[in-house]
């Protein structure tokens, strides 16, 4: 988990009080089947019917063409030792049968929690492998009370303690679909659904996951609607940020073992850089993930640059200083504007960008325009971003 928070300091960067409460949650007609709306995040579809959801799972990793189909049976209406939850998934067409709302969770990202914490269900979260990494003020709550166990490593979950906890569901993640610990959970009879939030291109296809959530825990109305003020207030700040004067230009990543890394042009990051209005200078390289630059070639076309923004791991100029005598001829660095997203963290340590920031795009986004066109924001605190100093 420590070489993966390494790698993805390089690979992006980059929302953020607590969001409020939202409307209580109002049933609807269910006896109407519609689909949800999902109009940025390509990773998921969800089709809700009488009495039972489907959700989709598409390509839940880099190069993965697989699709995992998961059907939700509401509980109450649906009888709990109804046959179909026995059967293998290639009689029913589902690679898993469950029944909603659940009651207990076990998730394994932090990503995930945000989600849980906005729709109030953090108290249904039972287990998380490394919990130090978690900085929710909510779940750090439940876990000194002891309601959130340790699980260990997430390449290797203390399975045994996982199926003491007898959760609904394990929420994960995966980079290449081999880990042998979902096999282990699976076969425990406990189902495992992969959540691929972190693979998502734009901004707020990260932040539509709160709806995989939602329908997780007979919350849709609410994850809808928190949803559509994310994007609204997004919209809202890139707007703002149209009205600059100028387009300042941008740097971004750092140096790891003499190859600089920092994000393509496809990249989520980028496209903060480009609705804040600036100039990021690799703009026109293809892809999502990360460039990988030799010092020479970023120093002769970063040099000027007006600001550097996620510096990779270096979160103050002693750090700098340290690590190599060339980062001092850049001109960001010389005028103080270097900004990082490492330096707050949780009470235990975790970064908060890596937590809240894909669950919150519109705090991000604002913090940017903050960054590069101060005039425009004059109200707005950084909140995940601080000046190196």
């Amino acid at each position: 988990m420590r070489i993966l928070s390494v790698f993805l300091l390089c690979l992006c960067f980059f929302s953020c009080k607590e969001v409020q409460q939202s409307p209580s949650l109002v049933h609807g007609d269910e006896t109407k089947a519609q689909h949800t709306e999902i109009k940025y995040a390509e990773g998921f579809s969800i089709h809700e019917a009488e009495n039972f959801i489907t959700i989709t799972v598409n390509n839940p990793w880099p190069g993965s063409e697989d699709t995992f189909t998961y059907e939700l049976k509401k509980k109450g209406i649906a009888a709990e030792n109804d046959t179909i939850t026995s059967r293998p998934w290639h009689e029913t067409g589902f690679q898993k049968v469950l029944m909603y709302p659940l009651e207990s969770v076990v998730v394994t990202s932090t990503t995930h929690i945000p989600s849980l914490d906005m729709l109030g269900v953090t108290d249904k979260l039972v287990g998380f492998p490394n919990l130090d990494y978690i900085s929710s003020e909510t779940a750090r709550m439940l876990i000194s009370h002891g309601q959130i166990k340790e699980l260990g490593q997430n390449e290797s979950i203390n399975t045994e303690v996982l199926i003491d906890l007898e959760p609904d569901a394990v929420i994960t993640f995966a980079v290449d679909g081999t880990n042998k610990t979902v096999d282990n959970i699976q076969k425990a009879g406990i189902p495992v659904l992969y959540n691929a939030d972190w693979t998502e291109k734009h901004p707020l296809g990260k932040a539509e996951w709160i709806k995989f959530f939602g329908a997780l825990f007979d919350r849709q109305q609410e994850a809808d609607s928190i949803f559509r003020e994310i994007e609204k207030e997004y919209y809202r700040v890139v707007e703002v940020a149209k009205q600059a004067q100028n387009k300042p230009t941008v740097l971004s990543g750092a140096m790891y073992k003499d190859v600089w890394y920092m994000p393509k042009g496809d990249s989520w990051a980028a496209q903060f850089i480009a609705d804040a209005n600036g100039e990021y200078l690799w703009k026109d390289t293809e892809g999502t993930g990360s460039l990988s630059m030799s010092l020479e070639a970023v120093l002769e076309k970063g040099q000027q640059a007006d600001f550097w923004i996620g510096p990779g791991q270096f979160a103050t100029l002693e750090q700098f200083e340290d690590a190599h005598s060339v980062y001092s001829e850049f001109h960001a660095l010389q005028k103080g504007n270097v900004y990082t997203f490492t330096a707050r963290k949780g009470e235990t340590g975790g970064v908060l960008y890596y937590e809240l920031a894909p669950n919150r795009p519109d705090i991000v986004l604002k913090d940017i325009v903050k960054i590069l066109h101060p005039e425009l924001l004059p109200e707005h605190e950084l909140y995940f971003f601080s000046k190196v100093e």
